[in-house]
């Protein structure tokens, strides 16, 4: 069966959540296509603190070519974002105490709920899409975020960024999820250019993450 239809207002697709779903690859939301790769970024809980810093300061976008504008916070009180189950079922969002943080260059570090504009080229293709950040997650071994298209994108759909410290060997991995629904009349004439494109997003916000590489999964 497809994800279901839990829809926020805010994003202009209606499967929220569903990069979290164990069965992504095998059901994504209709008319989409789902991607995933992860990748050994090295091990220990330095590496996992570092990495997860990265990925919260907008490193995997910002040093993989693309602008991030217009980071605005979510609206009145601090909101926690929507969550999720094991299954990717959505939870009502909540409100929570949240203290902002910056990066040395006073750039906001990754907050559920705000919203951003991001541009830049993938290749020959162009990025120039309104984003919102879904949730955010801090816990002991697993760091990530996920957002969500808001409109102007070529392509309408999720990203999820996850670190995780793996309690079992000590490796630190770097995972990647996405769906994407063709919506400029390029994208859905030739399906093709949205894998391609996925592809070239995945292979730079590898590096950014990971400039000297691991061992792919």
């Amino acid at each position: 069966m497809r994800r279901g239809t839990f829809r926020d207002d805010t994003v202009d697709y209606a499967a929220v959540g569903a990069t979290h779903a164990p069965d992504l690859m095998q059901y994504p939301p209709e008319r989409s296509i789902p991607a995933e790769e992860s990748w050994r970024i090295g091990s220990g809980s330095e590496r996992f603190q570092t990495a997860g810093e990265a990925l919260l300061s907008w490193t995997a976008q910002r040093a993989a070519g693309l602008s991030v504008e217009d980071v605005r916070p979510a609206p009145g009180p601090a909101y926690a974002g929507v969550s999720f189950d094991a299954e990717g079922n959505p939870i009502a969002p909540s409100k929570r105490d949240v203290e902002p943080r910056y990066d040395a260059e006073g750039m906001p570090f990754v907050g559920a709920g705000m919203t951003l504009h991001l541009r830049g080229r993938v290749g020959s293709m162009r990025a120039d899409a309104e984003l919102r950040v879904i949730s955010v997650t801090e816990e002991t071994r697993r760091i990530g975020f996920v957002l969500g298209t808001v409109g102007g994108s070529v392509v309408r759909g999720e990203e999820s960024f996850d670190v995780d410290w793996r309690e079992d060997n000590d490796e630190v991995w770097f995972t990647v999820r996405a769906f994407d629904a063709p919506h400029a009349l390029l994208y859905r004439t030739v399906p093709a250019l949205v894998k391609r494109r996925r592809r070239e997003l995945f292979a730079r916000y590898l590096r950014a993450i990971s400039p000297l590489y691991a061992t792919p999964l």
